[in-house]
């Protein structure tokens, strides 16, 4: 009897343990209620019912070579976690029947088999590679806009990249085959330029600048996707057409004036933009993208986009050497990428928006650019471009601009819950035009973002060429007027988050900014004083950051 009950005990949790290693993706691990086992001697025998009643006391073998096939009534055996098994023996781990599916709990899949287009219910913490989380909590495969074999973390502004680390704030949502994505910023602000010399150049006053961005795409085929991106701003109601205060800040115009120490809002539209890739193979891929308002192939990510920037309620002083053509009314860009390299050519209008910022411009197609993007590892994201934008300035419709940029993007994890994000950027730019003389002119940009749990700490250093024609400060001979004046910025900044919620995070902040310049330079000098201090606080208010970790194609969250 002693050595029936071991033997039977043993079967069960023998049969438990290897039930517990044999998990077959949407399948049940739960075990099927015993049935008797057939005789050797009958070949495969359909198992019985089990009885309600016990079944007889078997006798023992007669020999150790005759293996004994019969049951003995054995003790209730432990029930499985949710499982009532009470005087049952368990079947050998050789003859377990196949598992039956269990309507009650999902089932994971199997690691590397991620299932695009499916939404995957989550039992617990362990995600899928190339798997993420909307609000709700189901899991799914986000795609990028632009490729369906690279991460969706590549994608920066326009088609330009990000590095494949770059933390995302974003709702993420599928529906009927479509990935949806949807970025929002807010900063709700107060600012004072040139705090120590109220008397001089500076403005001070509440603002509110914003955007709403918004991608979706679907498959086309096995080869083909399509995707679409639309990005609005209340930057004409909130900031107004002379657009927020900013020292030595300069590009576009407001009444018929060049604008200076402001930047100018966005347009009520910034984006509307289609695409389409063919997949070659999984290390090529051939868009095609077509805007109106779009970004083309100019420059780095733009700094509303930018992880480094990301805290930074203020657009960069050297923005319309860098970044400035990220609304553009007509863009036609062809890329093709291989593996971690892209090569991209745009056909677009060289014209910036006007000072209506609630209407379509005339689209021109009469300006051009080139840029080669390159992520050598997943923390670091380069680009070269050039461009010929003709007659950029609406008040200088025979100046154009040759530009010229080059940036590099890097993330850096800081422990498990922090990242810091840098961006380092040149632009050029070189003005000419019929009976004008040829200048040049550079900006140099470095700027971080340590974002971690409850805080963010950043920075932004610049430096640029400007002129007194630019500034509008007066200057007793042309030549004088275009020459270049070295102007410098260093902004610190702190923020601190007070929510964060499914709907969104929403911190207060606090930047300081010391402008500088050679003590020469007396037209500056009498315009703004000596060493500039600025200041602003804000409440800002962003999508949620997605806690992401790369797979192929896509991320986990």
């Amino acid at each position: 009897m002693k050595p029936l009950l071991l033997t039977s005990l043993g079967l069960l949790l023998g049969t438990s343990a290897f039930a517990q290693h044999t998990h077959i993706p949407g399948m049940d691990m739960s075990i099927p209620a015993p049935k008797p086992k057939p005789k050797p001697a009958a070949p495969r025998p359909k198992p019985k019912p089990a009885r309600p009643a016990a079944a007889p006391r078997p006798k023992p073998a007669a020999t150790t070579a005759a293996p004994d096939t019969t049951r003995a009534k054995a003790a209730p055996a432990p029930a499985m976690p949710g499982m009532d098994m009470p005087g049952m023996n368990m079947p050998t781990p050789a003859t377990v029947p196949a598992p039956v599916a269990h309507p009650a709990q999902p089932a994971p899949t199997m690691p590397g088999h991620a299932m695009p287009d499916m939404n995957m219910g989550t039992t617990g913490s362990h995600t899928m590679p190339g798997m993420a989380a909307d609000s709700s909590g189901m899991l799914m495969e986000m795609r990028n806009s632009f490729s369906q074999n690279l991460p969706m973390t590549r994608q920066g502004s326009g088609t330009s990249w990000h590095p494949d680390s770059s933390p995302m704030y974003m709702q993420m949502y599928q529906s009927n085959g479509w990935d949806v994505m949807l970025m929002y910023s807010v900063f709700l602000r107060y600012t004072s330029q040139n705090v120590n010399h109220s008397a001089l150049r500076g403005d001070a006053n509440f603002r509110a600048n914003s955007y709403v961005m918004g991608m979706a795409n679907h498959l086309v085929g096995q080869r083909g996707l399509f995707s679409i991106q639309a990005m609005v701003s209340a930057d004409p109601l909130t900031v107004g057409g002379a657009g927020y205060p900013l020292l030595f800040q300069t590009g576009e115009s407001w009444k018929g004036e060049k604008l200076h120490d402001h930047q100018h809002p966005h347009d009520l539209l910034s984006a509307l933009a289609v695409a389409y890739t063919y997949a070659a193979s999984s290390d090529v891929d051939l868009t095609a993208y077509l805007g109106y308002p779009g970004e083309p192939a100019i420059g780095p990510p733009v700094f509303m986009h930018r992880p480094s920037a990301a805290s930074l309620p203020t657009a960069p002083l050297g923005h319309h050497w860098q970044d400035a053509t990220h609304i553009q009314f007509g863009v036609a860009t062809l890329s093709v990428r291989y593996r971690r390299a892209k090569l991209e050519g745009s056909l677009f209008t060289g014209r910036e928006p006007n000072e209506n910022r609630y209407r379509f411009d005339q689209p021109r197609f009469d300006s051009y650019s080139a840029r080669l993007s390159v992520n050598p590892t997943d923390n670091l994201a380069l680009q070269v471009s050039a461009a010929h934008l003709k007659s950029p300035e609406e008040l200088e419709p025979t100046d154009n601009v040759d530009r010229t940029s080059a940036s590099v993007l890097h993330n850096a994890n800081v422990g498990q819950q922090s990242i810091l994000s840098t961006t380092a950027v040149w632009g050029m730019n070189r003005h000419h035009g019929p009976g004008e003389e040829t200048t040049y002119s550079n900006s140099f940009l470095l700027e971080s973002n340590l974002q971690a749990r409850q805080f963010n700490l950043f920075t932004r250093l610049e430096t640029l060429q400007l002129n007194y024609d630019e500034l509008l400060l007066p200057a007793p001979t042309d030549h004088d007027a275009h020459a270049n004046r070295s102007v410098a910025a260093f902004t610190l900044g702190a923020s601190r988050y007070l929510a964060k919620t499914n709907a969104g995070w929403l911190d207060l902040g606090l930047t300081g900014t010391l402008n500088a310049y050679n003590a020469d330079n007396t037209a500056l000098l009498s315009a703004y004083g000596r060493n500039p201090l600025s200041f602003e606080v804000y409440l800002r208010f962003i999508a949620p950051r997605m806690n992401m970790h790369m797979g192929h194609g896509g991320m986990k969250h």
